[in-house]
């Protein structure tokens, strides 16, 4: 098979795309032949050598860990009804996505919806069960006025989207024209430039109005956000991509900045596995079509130029990797 191999950590110029062995599946696993593979900011840090939440990968390695295609062959033990079936799956700190073949657990596994294509597919079982556990944090209404930095982005698109749905009014920030342009078009009610200065005088009409900041940049751009807040409102927090993955941490106010990753969305989303039950939600989410992600596209060989473009801030919605 071809793969994107990462022999030394280093800039995004040291993914190579190359021939390797095909992965074999082992009992109670599967082989998928990958029809796209998702790209999270999280795999240019550990690109660098950086230690994320999890560990920095052994080397040589295949980065990767959100994956969809067709199930191919099957491991000793895996039930043969698998077999053939359109799937999507999170590999969790198992690296290899970025791959035409991949090998996971068969508990893993989600059948993909009919209405969804595989790129959509690995957008809502990465990015879109993030967005399903930021929600639990905010109980949205037609009161709500909710600012969303970052709109264009993947996980941003979709907050728009489940904001809207609630009947809430939508304020959405985006880098440069053509972002804003997109954040316009799926459905916020008011859609900023944050490069440019005078955008908090653009939203005033909004200042001790907004009830909930859905922040995953942080910076500069948190800081003018939270200063629309209402007294009482939330400033919830997952990333903040502004200072970079690597950065010191987000921009924090104490009594209205609340972190919503880690344990505390895993007990609100409950269940014996409560991961599981976030990516069942965002599928279904999508499969209903009260969520569309938003998609940018690269071919498998171009895994240099797609981890650039992000890093550069030069992309819309979840980046995805197809072969």
């Amino acid at each position: 098979m071809h793969a994107i191999r990462l022999h030394a950590f280093g800039p995004a110029e040291n993914l190579t795309h190359e021939k390797t062995e095909d992965p074999e599946p082992g009992p109670g696993q599967v082989r998928i032949a990958v029809a796209a593979a998702g790209v999270h900011l999280l795999d240019t840090a550990l690109r660098e050598g950086h230690q994320g939440p999890g560990p920095a990968p052994e080397l040589p390695t295949i980065p990767g860990r959100e994956i969809a295609g067709v199930v191919e062959s099957l491991g000793e033990g895996t039930p043969e009804s698998w077999l053939g079936k359109r799937v999507t799956a999170h590999l969790g700190w198992a690296p290899g996505g970025y791959a035409e073949l991949a090998v996971t657990e068969v508990e893993r596994l989600h059948e993909i919806p009919e209405n969804l294509d595989f790129a959509e597919a690995v957008a809502m079982i990465g990015t879109g069960r993030t967005t399903m556990g930021i929600l639990l944090f905010a109980d949205l209404g037609p009161d709500d006025v909710v600012l969303v930095p970052a709109a264009a982005g993947g996980i941003g698109t979709l907050l728009v989207q489940a904001a809207r749905n609630a009947g809430a009014t939508v304020i959405g920030l985006a880098g440069g024209p053509a972002k804003t342009a997109r954040v316009a078009a799926n459905g916020a009610d008011v859609a900023l430039d944050y490069t440019d200065p005078a955008w908090p005088e653009r939203a005033a009409a909004y200042r001790g109005r907004v009830t909930v900041v859905f922040d995953g940049v942080g910076g500069e751009v948190a800081r003018q956000s939270v200063a629309l807040l209402a007294p009482g409102g939330k400033h919830l927090v997952f990333g903040w991509s502004a200072d970079g993955i690597k950065g010191g941490g987000p921009y924090v106010v104490e009594g209205v900045t609340e972190s919503v990753l880690g344990e505390e969305m895993r007990r609100r989303a409950g269940g014996p596995d409560p991961i599981r039950t976030l990516e069942l939600r965002a599928l279904a989410e999508a499969a209903a079509g009260r969520l569309t992600p938003a998609v940018h596209r690269f071919p498998l060989a171009e895994a240099a130029a797609a981890h650039r473009a992000l890093e550069n801030r030069g992309t819309t919605g979840k980046v995805v990797l197809e072969p």
